[in-house]
């Protein structure tokens, strides 16, 4: 069955990016400590964002997020997503408008405009065909911003929550939850490494 996966990496004061986060520097400053457990040699970090990057069947993400990672500092054949796993998966943008052009042209991306939960929907389709063609369940994963995360949670669109919780305190940025709606969450496993802690919970939803 596939599922909808919120994934992120957040600092221990609940910040996804540093501060002055932009296209140029797009996890603002100091936000490089918060994904230097996906470059690490650790066996459980590796093991986590392998079996994470295998089984994303599509990925939804902020057009903030798509320039920065289309942008000229972005992704490129060795860094992309999954870090250095760089999986290919089916690519969702949820934007006002789509881009006149694209720099990852390998990628395969669709751009909708209609709102978040439609973009989801989208990436379901796409998830559930590959799902179709590989012979095993794919997920849908929300890959960020932060925005889009908070968005999708408050809306009841998540079905399942991963924080990579770095050991570090940024003390400003984006931060993930801003006040929305309250969740309930079931803890379904806790994987400690130095780098950072793996958390993953269930969203029951409303």
């Amino acid at each position: 069955m596939t599922r909808i996966i919120a994934d992120i990496s957040v600092s221990l004061d609940g910040f996804v990016t540093g501060p002055d986060a932009g296209q140029d520097n797009g996890l603002g400053v100091g936000g490089e400590a918060l994904h230097i457990w996906a470059f690490s040699d650790d066996p459980d970090d590796r093991r986590v964002l392998s079996e994470a990057t295998a089984r994303s069947g599509a990925v939804v993400l902020g057009r903030r997020l798509f320039d920065i990672v289309d942008g000229p500092n972005g992704w490129d054949d060795e860094t992309g997503y999954g870090a250095r796993e760089v999986g290919e998966p089916a690519f969702v943008v949820v934007t006002s408008s789509p881009p006149e052009s694209v720099r990852l042209t390998d990628l395969d991306w669709t751009f909708v405009t209609t709102g978040l939960a439609d973009a989801v929907t989208a990436a379901r389709e796409r998830a559930e065909a590959a799902s179709s063609r590989c012979g095993r369940d794919l997920d849908v994963v929300l890959m960020g911003g932060g925005a889009t995360v908070g968005s999708a949670l408050d809306a009841g669109l998540v079905d399942e929550l991963r924080l990579h919780l770095a050991p570090v305190v940024l003390g400003a940025g984006t931060r993930l939850f801003t006040g929305g709606a309250p969740h309930t969450l079931v803890r379904r496993s806790v994987t400690p490494t130095p780098n950072t802690t793996h958390l993953a919970y269930d969203v029951l939803r409303r």
